[in-house]
């Protein structure tokens, strides 16, 4: 379909073309709560489950972990002159001949452990586990009757989600999982191309091949175009590599090139059936709002459908969640909104979710080896901001292709745990107080763009910042670092602050000292006990 026909297929066809999907959809989901449109999801409500649980482990990890050289490495690899084409051709060979349905055939995921790891996440803290179901690569990970390419059939010939599934329930962790491909058709056009220099100029990648090229090869009787969705012409200014950005909101005005009805109609039976199958607590898409939205309704069907047969099965009760991202004020009642590398500035009136890795998303093994990860204390402090706010923080910690952690993420997993041991009361099962906190910190505080990506951008933490929780009758309040001297101040609790309770007891979690406090008009001043062993990241007063 060329950029001229997608024009007349979004603007004339659209209103016709899902008449009988509408029509279905509404006949099936007529006797339940939910339809298929925006004003009829507006009646969700977020289940208390994820407002208490604050923190998740994400397990962002596929066949583009494999080659260890980071994030969207199925595109990048596509991309004359950049570092992970040279990296590609060095390793693997040129892209004509050794193509990303070929790193797949090499990922066998061999020491993957799930249930070790899992306990090492519920350790941790975490209270819900999400597994990536599938990423813009479009290799599905889970056993799927509507998709060839997932992973029984090619590659691990395991069943990922199945296991982290199981391993997660066990432990009672909430389970999730995140879905990426409907951007596949957009995201794989580099392999469309074909190097502009060199001795192979103009020799195409495998972007094109179909099933008849893969007789007498080990892909036999596999369509490649099942797996890159590339039997299309690119979207207009396809060869600039960041077109895909702009043109990541399915605005047909961008030029980008408009998926048929067919796949978005296989997207669409992928998902249910993935739904169906591992009944997850939550699932997440990472696209503008809902998959394949607004071209197609199937993004809306999906949810209608979700929470209907949550309903079922919960006694009239939804009790799952979906994230969307850059969502408007309507679409936040319908959704939870992820925030993707970043964070909100204020309580948020629904709850939210802030989602972000300790590295890059796909494994890379440049950060392990310059020591980049995120500490514990960046996570920690992350979390408390987070949960002041109204949100949740989902956590990916990456593995490398072969399932394993490597022993500094494991170190900064376990750092989490041992701050968490002891303050969890604080975290867990909280909400927002009247304000979130005080200190210099929020003073330089980073606007948050559309989408997020305003992490690391302000201020540090210190021991002169404050955030509050709520649990019941009890106020937490997380000095955000090593306070100065033996005293705190904090100025929202003075006797003259607004709404500003009257303490009446002062524990510090970690301690059984007797805590000695002054309640002024201008601040409560708590004297620290010499014998308490301050930590580096964040101590928590106990106030009721």
């Amino acid at each position: 379909m060329d950029r001229r026909t997608a024009i007349k297929f979004l603007g004339a066809t659209i209103p016709t073309l899902f008449v009988g999907k509408f029509s279905a959809a509404h006949a099936y989901l007529g006797k339940a709560p939910f339809h298929p449109d925006w004003r009829s999801l507006e009646n969700y409500q977020v289940p208390d489950w994820f407002r208490d649980a604050k923190f998740g482990i994400w397990a962002h990890w596929g066949p583009q972990c494999q080659p260890e050289r980071g994030d969207w490495y199925a595109r990048g690899m596509y991309q004359e002159g950049s570092d992970q084409y040279q990296y590609h051709l060095e390793k693997y060979g040129h892209p004509s001949v050794f193509g990303f349905k070929d790193v797949i055939h090499q990922w066998k995921a061999e020491n993957w452990n799930p249930e070790e790891l899992m306990e090492l996440y519920k350790n941790a803290g975490a209270q819900y586990f999400m597994a990536l179901a599938n990423h813009h690569d479009n290799l599905d990970l889970y056993r799927s009757s509507h998709h060839r390419w997932n992973s029984v059939n090619v590659g691990p010939k395991k069943d990922l989600v199945g296991g982290w599934e199981r391993a997660a329930k066990k432990r009672g962790l909430k389970f999730g999982v995140s879905v990426h491909a409907a951007h596949a058709w957009t995201w794989y056009e580099t392999a469309q191309r074909s190097d502009k220099k060199g001795k192979l100029a103009g020799v195409p990648y495998d972007g094109k091949l179909t099933k008849k090229d893969g007789v007498g090869k080990w892909w036999a009787g596999y369509d490649p175009q099942e797996l890159y969705a590339q039997n299309h012409q690119p979207s207009l200014d396809s060869t600039d590599d960041h077109t895909v950005h702009r043109q990541w909101h399915w605005d047909v005005d961008s030029g980008v090139s408009v998926p048929d009805k067919a796949y978005c109609e296989n997207f669409k039976a992928r998902t249910l059936e993935l739904m169906e199958s591992y009944r997850p607590d939550m699932v997440y898409f990472d696209d503008t709002v809902l998959p394949l939205w607004p071209i197609s309704n199937v993004g809306l069907e999906i949810a209608a459908d979700f929470y209907n047969k949550s309903m079922q099965t919960n006694k009239g009760k939804v009790n799952v969640v979906i994230n969307g991202k850059i969502l408007n004020e309507q679409q936040r009642k319908c959704l939870v909104w992820d925030i993707e590398r970043g964070q909100s500035n204020s309580i948020e009136p629904q709850p939210w979710q802030t989602c972000t890795c300790i590295g890059s998303w796909h494994y890379d093994r440049r950060i392990y080896d310059n020591n980049q990860y995120k500490s514990a204390k960046t996570v920690i402090h992350m979390l408390i901001d987070v949960v002041s706010k109204n949100g949740n923080l989902l956590l990916s910690i990456p593995l490398r292709g072969d399932g394993s952690i490597d022993d500094k993420a494991r170190a900064v997993v376990e750092g989490i745990g041992g701050w968490m041991t002891i303050h969890r009361e604080a975290i867990i099962g909280t909400r927002p107080w009247r304000i979130f906190g005080e200190g210099p910190a929020q003073e330089e505080a980073p606007s948050l763009s559309v989408q997020g990506f305003n992490e690391g951008k302000g201020k540090a933490f210190t021991g002169d910042d404050v955030r509050f929780t709520t649990k019941g009758n009890v106020l937490y309040a997380f000095i955000m670092g090593t306070p100065t001297g033996k005293q705190i101040r904090i100025k929202s609790l003075g006797r003259s602050a607004p709404d500003s309770p009257v303490v009446g007891k002062i524990q510090l979690l970690g301690s059984k000292d007797r805590i000695s406090f002054h309640q002024l008009d201008d601040a409560l001043e708590v004297q620290i006990p010499d014998s308490f062993v301050q930590n580096d990241i964040a101590a928590v007063l106990k106030i009721t």
